[in-house]
């Protein structure tokens, strides 16, 4: 996986241009357009943050004689990563609310529920997210009656780590109406034990039962949450990210803060749903650029079933460790393409989350229904996840024109319970990126963000390891699936750009883009690719900005 020394090149555009400010002496690495790895020591961007000049330091000198001069002394300098699936606002809210991703045991658990809840105003609802049973080695589902034992005197609803599924106490239940009498809604499950009673977890659309009585966020409390993401997303070196689902308020948070110089990563943003604030916010057709090109409303998000951790990936056949359940799809054929159908009339990028292999059949079934019918073959449609697809299936993903929008990360984190659900069959095409790289798809990464950490070099380690942070396993998890380390950087640069229509502007480190890269403490290229996901950032610039 190493990679060869490449002499060193230079684009340069009309003599004579002026730039505001040259990069040197640095230990850069950047693809060119035709995806060719392209080594450099300095860069000039104008003070517009567009690049001018990459190449060697006189190369550059010579077309940028007056600008001021920025010292690399010889670290490493790449493009700004960019995230193509992840939730800004949750991951704000999983840094302002009670994080419980670290928690390895109940017990652990609910200790720092009880000290969040200690810290806490008692007014109000307790509000978290990060849970995984699977990581407490618990084999079920927790209760209602074991979050009461800590927090009984106000509700608490506690979103699992996948956001398919969420945990409440009593109190909560009640306040929802949730009881032995309510009905499972389509494309959810009430969990409930052997009378009939709700145990306390709610399953997909079933969390909807609860989340319509959670207050809503205000603007002072939803500022916060993109303030700290924003910090997060620029220490880890993220300069851009696809949004996977956003409505009116942060629509009108974004604007806002492209308004005011407030955005420190370029937003792709896509509409949640195609019901009433989808006709809102379309009213004018796709956003395809606002505030010097820092936020774009061209897309819309689209669910077709839930999440494997929670047995809601909708599978063509049975559940292999719980026989009586397939899953859950949550639209007919007919709803599904009555969503995607609305969304691409009106010129819109439909990217549906699909996880289990009957989820990416039907969507798959219902693009190739859709798209001669709408013309839509440039809106560079996408599955988000495409996780466990059927063998016969991942060839459509090409024929289609369907960009497979993936998560290494999710790979790492499943493998301890992903076969256990699907079987030693069905799992040869479940994360299968070498069969999508190999059949001429682009792969577009990221994290699914907060769901996983939004470290894009813990995606990239992922990606070309195929092991999780202490080495295991071995060999790696199926490592015939694994990315070479040049693909891996280019999913997370270049193909993440082009799945958001924005190659032309970002993705590498090239004449007339943005001036948008990162300055980390180690050579990527020269190290051992397990230690990739040890790599830090020292600095993050965006449009020739520096924010981190």
């Amino acid at each position: 996986m190493r990679l060869r020394q490449i002499p060193l090149l230079c684009s340069l555009i009309a003599a004579g241009a002026h730039a505001d400010t040259i990069i040197e002496h640095a230990n850069g690495y950047t693809l060119n357009a035709k995806g060719d790895m392209v080594q450099f020591d300095a860069m000039a961007f104008d003070d517009q943050g567009r690049i001018i000049a990459v190449g060697t330091a006189a190369q550059v000198s010579a077309k940028a004689p007056k600008a001021k001069r920025v010292d690399m002394k010889g670290q490493t300098v790449l493009p700004g990563l960019i995230d193509a699936h992840g939730h800004v606002f949750g991951l704000g809210g999983m840094l302002t609310q009670l994080d419980l991703s670290a928690t390895t045991s109940l017990p652990q658990a609910l200790k720092a529920i009880g000290a969040y809840a200690a810290r806490q105003p008692r007014d109000g609802w307790l509000i978290g997210r990060g849970w995984n049973q699977e990581n407490w080695k618990l084999g079920r589902f927790p209760t209602a009656a074991e979050l009461d034992a800590v927090v009984g005197d106000r509700p608490v609803w506690l979103e699992r780590v996948d956001g398919h599924a969420g945990w409440a106490n009593s109190r909560a239940l009640a306040l929802a109406g949730v009881t032995k009498a309510t009905p499972d809604p389509v494309g959810g499950k009430i969990m409930r034990d052997a009378n009939g009673n709700p145990t306390g977890v709610l399953v997909d659309h079933a969390v909807e039962l609860v989340g319509r009585v959670v207050p809503k966020l205000n603007d002072e409390q939803a500022r916060r949450q993109l303030d700290a993401a924003l910090a997060e997303m620029a220490r880890v070196g993220l300069t851009g990210v696809d949004d996977a689902g956003i409505g009116v308020q942060q629509d009108r948070l974004y604007r806002d803060y492209a308004d005011h110089g407030k955005l420190t990563a370029r937003v792709y943003a896509m509409i949640g749903g195609t019901g009433a604030e989808f006709d809102q916010l379309s009213k004018n057709g796709p956003l395809n650029s606002y505030g010097k090109d820092m936020y774009a409303l061209r897309a819309v998000k689209l669910y077709a079933d839930g999440a494997l951790g929670s047995r809601g990936a909708a599978l063509i056949e049975p559940y292999s460790d719980e026989p009586n359940s397939h899953g859950l799809l949550f639209q007919t054929n007919e709803q599904i393409d009555a969503m995607m159908h609305k969304a691409m009339a009106k010129g819109y990028q439909v990217n549906v989350h699909a996880i289990g292999d009957a989820g990416n059949r039907q969507i798959l079934d219902t693009f190739a229904k859709e798209i001669p019918a709408t013309h839509t073959e440039a809106q560079r449609h996408r599955i988000e996840h495409a996780q466990v697809v059927a063998l016969a299936d991942l060839p459509r993903f090409q024929s289609i024109g369907i960009i497979p929008s993936m998560q290494p990360t999710h790979a790492t984190s499943d493998k301890n319970m992903a076969e256990a659900r699907v079987g030693h069959e069905r799992i040869k095409g479940a994360y299968a990126w070498r069969t999508f790289l190999q059949q001429g798809s682009r792969i577009a990464c990221g994290s699914d963000f907060p769901v996983e950490s939004p470290n894009p070099f813990y995606g990239i380690h992922a990606a070309v390891t195929r092991m999780d942070h202490e080495g295991q396993p071995i060999a790696g998890w199926y490592p015939e699936q694994e990315m070479s380390l040049k693909e891996a950087f280019r999913c997370f640069t270049l193909d993440a750009a082009y799945a958001g229509h924005q190659e032309d502007k970002v993705g590498s480190l090239e004449p007339g883009k943005y001036a948008d890269f990162i300055v980390i403490d180690r050579d990527m290229f020269k190290i051992t690719p397990y230690d990739i996901f040890k790599i830090k950032v020292q600095q993050t610039w965006v449009g020739g900005r520096k924010v981190h």
